[in-house]
């Protein structure tokens, strides 16, 4: 450990939640007091709305990018980041302060934890854990993609939609269908205007849809064909890929027993972004509960509730700091140089390509990304 303090604060997860926690947790913690810790399972972080052009355009260099170390997260130079794996906590309901373990046996106690582990994908977008295993994911990505002739892609989400695009953008010509359980793109957190909207510039590009549709095993690789729970057959799909949502990156929180996590395995919050019955444990991002959209633009009113709370939790006075909720809105990318914005405000409103080129399509704001965490 690089601090010398004799209690830490610890913080689970890298992604984008985890780092901006732990990058403010530096400037205001006492070192003398407190040592820092960030545990991830790589020693980068990635970009993770990049995934879906990293994994099908080699062209993008994107792992020469998005990829970006955490050694230089920590402005006040308290803080550490420990590459590893939580598989469990050990903490007594009520009673401060407890234990992380890691996969390798590895413990290190904690004063207050911020769980910040997000979702765990499907296909493509499951990055491996391991860093010597991400690179050749990648490129194995790529020559499926590749070599496709149908690509049958298993969910009409944000997801779906953006890696629709990006296969389009490369392979102008190859097959591309989209299977989505509901009657329209995305879902109905969004008005009209953004899925029809989706729908009509991928329909454009030659992409083709069945909705009301579902596909639930993906077949091994090499399987030609595959058949939805209608019975509906797609003979020449010679890639099928799952692009469903997320789940939370939990299974390590049930340690604590049984009720920290919902039935669909979110940890369950108070307002202050405490756990029910773990005070000195705190959670922001996707894995925690709450009723809303899960995205990496909410973080900007997960985490300065968060900060202000363990800071104050630390400090032994009352927590003030309530999360109450943030504003629906996503943008939704159609390769390099399209897609679309939808804005809850106002009675919920759309923007075009033009809007969705300047903010996200054109690099994913990787450059922002890599400025955050110090390069």
């Amino acid at each position: 450990m690089t601090g010398s303090a004799e209690q830490n604060v610890v913080v689970v997860g890298g992604g984008f939640g985890g780092f901006q926690v732990a990058k403010e947790l530096s400037k205001k913690l006492d070192p003398k007091r407190y040592n820092l810790i960030l545990i991830n399972s790589r020693s980068y972080a990635i970009s993770l709305p990049a995934i879906v052009r990293l994994v099908v355009d080699p062209q993008s260099k994107l792992e020469e990018t998005s990829f970006v170390k955490l050694d230089r997260l920590y402005p006040s130079g308290n803080g550490e980041t420990k590459v590893g794996i939580v598989s469990s906590i050990e903490a007594k309901p009520g009673v401060p302060g407890g234990t992380v373990v890691l996969a390798s046996g590895e413990r290190i106690t904690y004063a207050a934890l911020v769980l910040a582990t997000g979702s765990k994908w499907t296909g493509p977008c499951a990055i491996p854990e391991n860093e010597v295993d991400v690179l050749p994911f990648v490129s194995a990505w790529r020559k499926k993609f590749s070599d496709a002739k149908h690509v049958v892609i298993v969910g009409g989400g944000a997801v779906g939609i953006e890696l629709a695009g990006e296969v389009k953008d490369l392979y102008p010509t190859k097959k591309v269908t989209i299977v989505h359980g509901g009657n329209q793109l995305i879902n109905n957190t969004y008005g009209n205007s953004l899925r029809k909207g989706m729908e009509k510039r991928l329909r454009a590009r030659g992409v083709q849809f069945l909705f009301n549709e579902y596909i639930d095993d993906i077949p091994e690789e090499g399987v030609v064909g595959v058949t939805t729970r209608s019975g509906k057959r797609i003979e020449d799909a010679d890639l099928v890929v799952s692009a469903r949502g997320g789940r939370p990156n939990s299974d390590y929180v049930s340690s604590l027993g049984e009720d920290a996590l919902n039935g669909s395995g979110y940890v369950k919050i108070q307002p202050t972004l405490q756990l029910l019955n773990h005070p000195s444990i705190f959670a922001v991002g996707d894995v925690m509960e709450w009723a809303e959209q899960k995205q990496a633009a909410k973080l900007r009113w997960h985490v300065p509730v968060a900060v202000a709370n363990v800071l104050g939790f630390l400090d032994g006075v009352t927590l003030t700091k309530k999360y109450a909720g943030a504003p629906e809105m996503i943008v939704i990318t159609n390769g390099k140089n399209g897609g679309m914005g939808y804005f809850a405000f106002f009675g919920g409103f759309s923007l075009g390509d033009w809007f969705a080129w300047l903010t996200k399509s054109r690099d994913f704001m990787v450059s922002h990304f890599r400025k955050d965490l110090g390069y």
